[in-house]
């Protein structure tokens, strides 16, 4: 793993303008990296963030309202599955993954069912220091009690690098199709997207230049079997 203090990335701020933004477009299942959008649904606005909370393109990305010419892969619960960006993350903050049960398919959900969040990365502190995992690909273990189904697997990394209000942080997003097979019966309550994200949460307004010693990565708890 590559672990960077916020201190020495704090001249990433000035090669912003020169340097791309990411993309997660590869996803990695039954130890198999599939092509680029094969089994991730195709975003519109190249690596661009999403920076509207109350835009249901925080979902899947803009443009990833639809998965018609998205394959939908099949993962056994309990199973291991990585998220592949074009570069590596390199703006600070917190890693999210969250799934939706599909009505019907993944390729025809729109998102507007509940998510529940499955794991979340925030930062590790040391003293006055603190450190994020920012990676080319990251990874999370499909919960073994989910009931088999289609989901949309969701990958969010909100960068936090230009502290609001000053700054608007920017959503990193990319939604994967996939069938779950085995699993179990537990229910999973979830929340809406917009909406899991306010503009006064503790994890969205934090200013990781000053005086940040802890941090709470935004959204509803971890949801465990």
């Amino acid at each position: 793993m590559k672990f960077f203090s916020t201190a020495a990335l704090a001249g990433a701020l000035f090669l912003e303008a020169v340097n791309g933004h990411y993309i997660f477009q590869k996803l990695t299942a039954n130890g198999v990296q599939g092509g680029v959008y094969q089994n991730i649904r195709q975003n519109t606005n190249n690596n661009s963030p999403v920076i509207d909370l109350a835009s249901n393109d925080l979902r899947c990305n803009v443009g990833g309202g639809s998965g018609a010419s998205t394959s939908t892969v099949s993962v056994a619960a309990g199973s291991t599955v990585t998220f592949t960006a074009d570069i590596a993350v390199y703006h600070q903050g917190p890693v999210s993954f969250y799934l939706t049960k599909a009505s019907s398919t993944a390729a025809a959900s729109d998102g507007s069912t509940p998510w529940f969040k499955i794991k979340e990365i925030g930062p590790t502190f040391s003293g006055s220091s603190s450190t994020w995992d920012l990676e080319q690909s990251y990874s999370v273990t499909i919960p073994s009690c989910v009931p088999a189904g289609e989901y949309l697997l969701r990958i969010e990394q909100l960068a936090i690098h230009n502290p609001y209000p000053g700054g608007i942080p920017q959503f990193y997003i990319s939604c994967a199709q996939i069938k779950v097979t085995g699993g179990g019966s537990k229910s999973f309550s979830g929340v809406s997207i917009p909406g899991h994200v306010k503009n006064t949460d503790p994890g969205y307004t934090a200013n990781i230049y000053s005086g940040f010693t802890s941090y709470k990565v935004p959204g509803p708890a971890v949801s465990t079997c």
